[in-house]
């Protein structure tokens, strides 16, 4: 007892000594998202990210309202299990126009594309790019532009993975505060209520999200926006007509109604304020088809959440036929392959599992709601 450890320990120095978390989440483009490329459409150009083969399997995303593909999907799709999985894919990432990084304003007298126009650049997309078909990954103002197609163009797409759908209208409510908004943003002018209004969009109930991202979205929206722009991206949001799917059981009448015919992962956060857009529009899709999922502790769910998400992404992934195989850790997801097997009725492609023995497609299936209280 004549020395006590922590008096061994007073004269220690750690040298060279690194810290093993991330740097700062930070909105900056790194180039990670991919070489860009201007796309023409009837309705001007369009500014797309690829990164990839095209002779992969492609994953097609569409951004929220405030960002583009960079905000939107450059953290996400960096995660290291996420990186993972595409690695074997051919990534394109699609931005409305007028909102990619450092765009100029639009010109005066301008019409902005509707949403259901906006759908329609998605083909000018694949004809461009020589796209077959694709899994749409789309949040927000995105999932409602990829429903949009997917409703109109079902062998373009082979699934799809939507954040915080909504399919119908705008509320009064909405439209209202989004009114206001576009009056400002339209004179070039991001007003304190408008960014209070896109962290509430994004975010939710913000004092029960993670404040450093508040912060730094909060930053973004304030100093990094086109306000014209986003402006006329808003009043296209807010004008956008019902989806006018309904969810058909009949078989025979399938075919006659109006309909997602796609495989969907309908994913939301608890503190997301459109958890009811997405249960209405999970109302409105076969169940057969899609899957919903709530996420706890989280608004901002690709970002405050990333590693649940990509989780369900790899096993909607399975389920669809791509096989993926690699190791996996306790928590987390390391995929080694991933390979797209097209099958007849049931899929019968096969899974590599983590032990390397095989495992049939239809032995790995998402139901929807198969727990009383769907959360992660």
């Amino acid at each position: 007892m004549r020395t006590m450890p922590s008096d061994a320990l007073d004269d220690i120095e750690l040298r060279h000594v690194q810290l093993s978390v991330a740097n700062a989440r930070t909105l900056s483009e790194d180039g990670s998202a991919g070489n860009k490329e201007t796309v023409e459409t009837r309705h001007g150009p369009i500014t797309v990210a690829i990164t990839g083969d095209t002779s992969k399997p492609v994953i097609l995303t569409y951004h929220d309202l405030g960002l583009n593909h960079v905000t939107n999907f450059q953290a996400f799709f960096l995660y290291p299990e996420m990186r993972n999985i595409v690695n074997n894919f051919c990534i394109v990432h699609v931005n409305a126009p007028g909102q990619e990084e450092g765009a100029p304003t639009l010109p005066e007298g301008y019409v902005y594309p509707t949403m259901e126009e906006l759908s329609e650049t998605i083909t000018c997309v694949k004809s461009h790019f020589h796209i077959r078909t694709f899994i749409g990954f789309g949040v927000g103002l995105g999932a409602n532009v990829l429903a949009r197609y997917a409703t109109k163009y079902p062998a373009d797409v082979d699934a799809l993975v939507l954040i915080n759908c909504s399919s119908t209208q705008a509320g009064w409510i909405e439209w209202g505060y989004q009114k206001l908004n576009i009056r400002h943003l339209r004179s070039g002018t991001m007003t304190t209520g408008t960014v209070d209004y896109l962290l509430w969009h994004h975010f939710g109930k913000l004092e029960e999200c993670n404040q450093d991202l508040v912060t730094v979205y909060r930053q973004h929206f304030e100093k990094a926006l086109n306000a014209t722009n986003l402006g006329l991206l808003v009043d296209s949001y807010i004008r956008r007509t019902d989806l006018n799917i309904v969810r058909e059981l009949d078989p025979n009448k399938k075919k006659d109604v109006r309909m997602i015919r796609t495989q969907v992962l309908n994913i939301t956060a608890n503190h997301s304020p459109h958890v009811d857009d997405t249960v209405t529009f999970n109302g409105r899709l076969d169940p057969t088809l899609s899957t919903w999922m709530k996420i706890q502790d989280c608004g901002l769910v690709i970002d405050e959440a990333p590693g649940k998400v990509v989780e369900a992404f790899r096993l909607f992934l399975q389920g669809q036929g791509y096989a993926v195989s690699g190791s996996r850790r306790s928590s987390a997801v390391s995929i080694g392959e991933a390979v797209h097997s097209r099958g007849i009725g049931s899929r019968q492609a096969s899974l590599s599992s983590v032990n390397g023995s095989t495992t049939s497609v239809k032995d790995i299936r998402i139901t929807e709601n198969p727990l009383q209280n769907p959360t992660v």
